[in-house]
C-alpha cells in the first residue's frame, strides 16, 4: 500500500457531443473542406473541369457549386463552435494528466483490434539471477524475522527487523545503483512484495511505500544533483525512511484539490532568500509515524511573481511547465524541520503498519527543498502522474498475488487435512467451487501482475491499466481471500500464530480505499481517462476543440476530420462486432468441453472470444460520444464499461501466461476456468450497458450497440459460467499435489526445517493426508486389515491432521487481563450477586 490516495479524479472525461438534427446530418454527409470527394474537381478527356462527375453548363451553376461549398464550411463552423460550447472546461491540471504517461495494448482495445502475439512478442516478465537470489534469501530472512500475530498486537515490528530492513535495502530497491540502491526491474520489486504478504501484509505495505511512489522514485528521476547526492544515499541505506503527504481531510480520492495544503512564494525576513510559506494537513500517509524525510503535494501560487527567470535547485514537483508556474509543488522536508509536525498514527483496521498525518502552519521551506529547483514549480502533477503507475498497477496488486498464493497453497491443503463427516471437506461441491474460484481468480491476478511488470519495465507508464490492476486485482484479491476465509471457517477466525489468513483478510480493504477508491476508479478514471487518451482519434479531436478563437479555422478542419475519423470508426466497429459475434458464438456453440485440453485450441478459441469483446468494447466507446460532456455523470454506465475493459485487458493477460508457463500440469483447466469467468464477465457487464444506455439518445444507442454486440439477441451472447465438470477438476488439481499447486507455491514463504509454522506444515502434511486417504479407501473396498506401514501412514495423517486443525487459545487476551489479581468485569458482576444468597451452588439448593 502507498502513501497517499491518489485522485480517481485527476482525469476528466471530457468528450464531445453528437451534433443536433441537422447540423449532425450536414456533417456526416459533407466531409471536410477540400478533401471531399463532393468538391474534388477531375478533368474530362476534352479538357473540361468536373465536379463530382457533373460538367458544369454555366456561370450560374458554378456559382451554386461555391455557394454550397461556403454552406458546409458554414455549418462545419457551426457545429464546431456548438461541440466546443458542449465540451466542459479542462482544467491546467486535467491537461497535464491527460498528457501524463503512455499509451500502448490499452489503446489496441480501444481500437477494436488488440494482438495476443504482439503482446507475446513485446512483454516478458523475468528477474535475473540476482534478482532471485534476493528474493530466495534475503526475503525469505526477513520474513522468519515476522511474526503476523505479534505485529498486529503490538503495532509496530521489532527493532531487528527494521534494522533487517534497512540494512539489506529494502527501502532502496528501485534506487540506481550508483546512488547505493538495488537497481532492481519492477517485477523483483512486485515478486518481493507479493512473497512480503504471504507472511505479513505490513510488511508488504511497509516496503511498497519506498519502492513505488517515492519521494525516492521522484528523486532519482527529477531531483536535483545536490539533493539526489544527499538523498538517495540516505533513502537506499535505510537512514532515511521516506513518505508522502498528497491527501487530505477534504480531498480523499480527489488529491488534485489539495484544500488546505497551500504556499506562497515569498522572501524570507531575515536572509531575503526565495522561498514558500506553506500550511498543510495531510493525513492517511504511510510511514509518516517513523519518516526521517516527507515529499509533501502543495498548491503554489505566485501573487508577487518572485518566480520569474531562472531559480534555484530545491525539491519541487509541481502542476505546470515552465520556469516556475503556480500550481502543483512537491517539497521535501526531514524530520525535525521548523513547524513541520509528524508522529501521530491513525490505525487503519487491525494493521500494524505505519500511518499517520503530517501536518504545518505557515512553514518556512527554502526553494532548496523544492523537489527539482525552482524551475520544477507548479510541476508536480507531470512528475507525480508518471511516477503514479507502478504504486496504482505493480504494489497494490502484490499484495493481492501474495494473497492468491496464500489461500490457494495454504487453504488448498487444509481443505484436504480437514475432515467433516469423515471426509475431506475437498470433497465438498460447496468447497470446490470456493476454491475454483480462488484459484482461476489467483490466476488471473498473477498474469495481469506479470504483463503489467514487464509494461513497466519496457519503459512505459500505461495510466489506464495502472488504473485496471489497481482496481481489478485489489477486488479480486478481497474475493480470494473471501473464498479461504469461507473454506478454513472456525480456524481463519479465531487469531494467532496459527491463523495466517484473518489479518490479510482485514488488510485488503486498505488496498480497495488507498490510491484512489475502487469505487471512484472504476465508476469515473478508468473509462473517463481511457476515452481520452486510448481512443484513436478522441485527443487531436480535444485539442481542436480546446484551441483559441485566433486559431479557429485550423480547430473546424481538425475537428471535422477527427469527427468523420470517429465515424468510421465506429461503422467498422459495428460491422467487426456483428461478424466476430456470430463467428464466435458459433464456435463456441459447437466447441467441446474438453477442447481446452489441446493448448493450441486454447489460445485460439480464447484469443478470437477475446477479439469479439474487443470489438463489442470498441464500438460501444464510440456510441459514449453521443452523451457528449454528460458522459462524466453517467458512472454507472462507465462502471460497466471498466468491468469489460479488465475482463478484456486480464483476458489477455492470462493467455499470455499460459504461452510463457505452457507445459505445467493442469494449466489448461485453471486456465479455461479463468478465460471462462473472465468471458462471461465481459459480456455480462456490456449487455447491462446496452440495456441502460443513458442521455437523450440513449434509447438509440441502445439499439445500435445490441444489434453490433448481440446481432441475434440472446444466441449471440454465448458466454456461461464453467462447467460443474471443470470447476471439480481445478478444485482436485488445487487440493491435491500437482504442478499447478506448485505454480502457486512459487512465491510463498517457506519455514526453515523444525520452525513451526502453519501454511508450511499444511503444505508438508497434504502428501501425506492425501496417500492415506488413498490407502484407507483401498482397505474399505477391499475388505482387509493394513500392513505396518500403511497402518503408520494412517497413524502419521491422523496426528497431523489433529495438530494442523487446531487454533490459539490465550490465556489472556490483554495486558490488562494478565495482571495480578485481575477478574473479568463480568465475574465480578456474578461474585456481587451470588454474595447475597444464601445458596451459592446447585447441590446447596437441592
Amino acid at each position: 500500500m502507498l502513501s497517499s490516495r491518489v485522485a480517481a479524479r485527476t482525469t476528466t472525461t471530457a468528450v464531445v457531443g453528437r451534433p443536433r438534427s441537422s447540423s449532425l446530418r450536414s456533417l456526416s454527409v459533407l466531409s471536410s473542406h477540400n478533401n471531399h470527394p463532393l468538391f474534388k474537381s477531375t478533368t474530362t478527356p476534352r479538357g473540361n473541369a468536373v465536379l463530382n462527375n457533373v460538367i458544369p453548363r454555366n456561370n450560374n451553376q458554378q456559382q451554386q457549386q461555391r455557394t454550397l461549398v461556403g454552406l458546409v464550411h458554414a455549418i462545419d463552423k457551426r457545429v464546431y463552435r456548438w461541440a466546443k460550447g458542449v465540451l466542459p472546461p479542462i482544467s491546467k491540471t486535467e491537461n497535464i494528466a491527460l498528457g501524463c504517461g503512455t499509451i500502448g495494448f490499452d489503446r489496441d482495445i480501444f481500437s477494436g483490434s488488440p494482438s495476443l502475439q504482439h503482446l507475446i512478442d513485446t512483454y516478458e516478465p523475468k528477474l535475473s539471477a540476482e534478482e532471485q537470489s534476493y528474493i530466495d534469501k534475503e526475503v525469505s530472512e526477513l520474513c522468519a524475522l515476522l511474526n503476523d500475530h505479534d505485529t498486529v498486537t503490538t503495532k509496530d515490528f521489532t527493532k531487528d527487523a527494521w534494522d533487517y530492513m534497512r540494512d539489506n535495502k529494502f527501502f532502496g530497491m528501485k534506487i540506481p545503483r550508483e546512488w547505493g540502491g538495488l537497481g532492481f526491474s519492477t517485477h523483483a520489486v512486485s515478486c518481493v512484495l507479493a512473497k512480503l504478504a504471504t507472511q505479513c501484509f505490513d510488511a508488504n505495505a511497509t516496503v511498497a511505500v519506498p519502492n513505488s511512489l517515492g519521494p525516492g522514485e521522484l528523486l532519482a528521476r527529477y531531483g536535483t544533483d545536490d539533493q539526489k547526492e544527499y538523498f538517495l544515499p540516505r533513502l537506499a541505506n535505510g537512514t532515511l525512511i521516506p513518505c508522502f503527504g498528497l491527501t487530505g481531510p477534504h480531498s480523499g480520492s480527489d488529491a488534485t484539490s489539495l484544500i488546505g495544503s497551500d504556499c506562497v512564494v515569498s522572501e524570507h525576513p531575515v536572509t531575503g532568500e526565495l522561498g514558500v510559506v506553506a500550511s498543510f494537513k495531510k493525513r492517511y500517509i504511510t510511514l509518516a509515524p517513523v519518516a526521517g524525510v516527507v515529499g509533501l503535494g502543495l498548491n503554489l501560487t505566485d501573487p508577487k511573481g518572485l518566480l520569474g527567470g531562472n531559480g534555484e535547485e530545491g525539491f519541487t514537483v509541481a502542476l505546470l511547465w515552465g520556469n516556475g508556474e503556480e500550481g502543483f509543488t512537491v517539497a521535501l522536508l526531514e524530520r525535525g524541520h521548523e513547524g513541520l509536525r509528524m508522529g501521530p498514527r491513525h490505525i487503519p483496521l487491525s494493521a500494524a503498519f505505519m500511518n499517520g498525518t503530517v501536518e504545518g502552519e505557515d512553514v518556512w521551506i527554502p526553494m532548496t527543498s523544492i523537489l527539482g529547483g525552482q524551475e520544477r514549480c507548479g510541476f508536480g502533477w507531470n512528475m507525480f502522474v508518471e511516477c503514479l503507475a507502478e504504486g496504482r498497477g505493480v504494489s497494490l496488486p502484490a499484495g493481492s498475488i501474495g494473497a492468491a498464493r496464500s489461500v490457494v497453497a495454504g487453504v488448498g491443503a487444509y481443505s484436504r487435512v480437514r475432515k467433516q463427516f469423515k471426509v475431506p471437506i475437498a470433497e465438498f461441491g460447496g468447497i470446490q467451487e470456493a476454491m475454483a474460484k480462488a484459484g482461476s481468480d489467483g490466476l488471473i491476478t498473477i498474469a495481469g501482475g506479470d504483463v503489467m511488470n514487464a509494461i513497466v519495465d519496457n519503459h512505459e507508464a500505461p495510466m489506464v491499466i495502472s488504473s485496471v490492476m489497481k482496481q481489478n486485482c485489489t477486488e479480486r484479491g478481497r474475493r480470494i481471500v473471501e473464498c479461504g476465509m469461507d473454506i478454513a471457517a472456525g480456524s481463519a477466525i479465531c487469531r494467532g500464530d496459527k491463523n495466517y489468513m484473518g489479518n490479510a483478510y482485514m488488510s485488503l480493504p486498505i488496498a480497495i480505499t488507498v490510491e484512489g477508491a475502487n469505487i471512484m476508479t472504476r465508476s469515473f478514471q478508468i473509462i473517463g481517462q481511457g476515452l481520452t487518451r486510448c481512443h484513436p482519434h478522441m485527443s487531436d479531436l480535444m485539442r481542436a476543440l480546446q484551441l483559441p478563437p485566433s486559431e479557429e479555422k485550423e480547430g473546424v478542419q481538425i475537428f471535422v476530420k477527427q469527427f468523420h475519423k470517429i465515424v468510421g470508426h465506429g461503422i467498422t466497429n459495428f460491422f467487426g462486432s456483428v461478424a466476430k459475434g456470430i463467428g464466435s458464438t458459433f464456435s463456441s456453440k459447437i466447441r467441446s468441453k474438453s477442447a481446452y485440453k489441446n493448448g493450441d485450441d486454447l489460445l485460439a478459441h480464447h484469443e478470437k472470444q477475446l477479439l469479439r469483446l474487443s470489438n463489442n468494447f470498441a464500438l460501444t466507446a464510440d456510441l459514449c460520444f453521443t452523451l457528449g460532456g454528460r458522459l462524466k455523470f453517467e458512472e454507472l454506465l462507465m462502471g460497466r464499461l471498466a468491468d469489460a475493459l479488465g475482463a478484456i485487458y486480464l483476458g489477455y493477460a492470462t493467455l499470455h501466461h499460459y504461452h510463457r508457463r505452457r507445459g505445467i500440469e493442469g494449466l489448461e483447466a485453471l486456465t479455461e476456468h479463468a478465460m471462462l469467468r473472465l468471458e462471461r464477465e465481459a459480456q455480462d457487464a456490456l449487455y447491462a450497458a446496452s440495456e441502460n444506455f443513458p442521455g437523450p439518445l440513449g434509447p438509440v444507442a441502445s439499439t445500435v450497440m445490441k444489434m453490433g454486440c448481440f446481432p441475434l439477441g440472446g444466441i449471440t451472447r454465448p458466454y456461461a459460467d464453467p462447467s460443474d465438470v471443470l470447476t471439480k477438476e481445478v478444485s482436485r488439481l488445487l487440493t491435491t499435489p500437482s504442478e499447478i499447486r506448485s505454480m502457486f507455491e512459487e512465491g510463498i514463504y517457506s519455514a526453515p526445517e523444525g520452525a513451526v509454522h502453519q501454511m508450511t506444515d499444511l503444505i508438508s502434511a497434504l502428501p501425506i493426508c492425501v496417500e492415506a486417504d488413498k490407502v484407507a479407501t483401498s482397505l474399505r473396498r477391499e475388505k482387509r486389515d493394513p500392513t505396518a506401514d500403511e497402518a503408520n501412514l494412517i497413524a502419521k495423517a491422523d496426528a497431523l491432521r489433529d495438530a494442523l486443525i487446531q487454533v490459539d487459545v490465550f490465556e489472556h487476551a490483554t495486558a490488562e487481563e494478565a495482571q495480578p489479581g485481575f477478574v473479568r468485569p463480568a465475574l465480578l458482576g456474578t461474585e456481587e450477586r451470588f454474595a447475597s444468597m444464601d445458596k451459592t451452588v446447585f447441590r446447596e439448593a437441592a
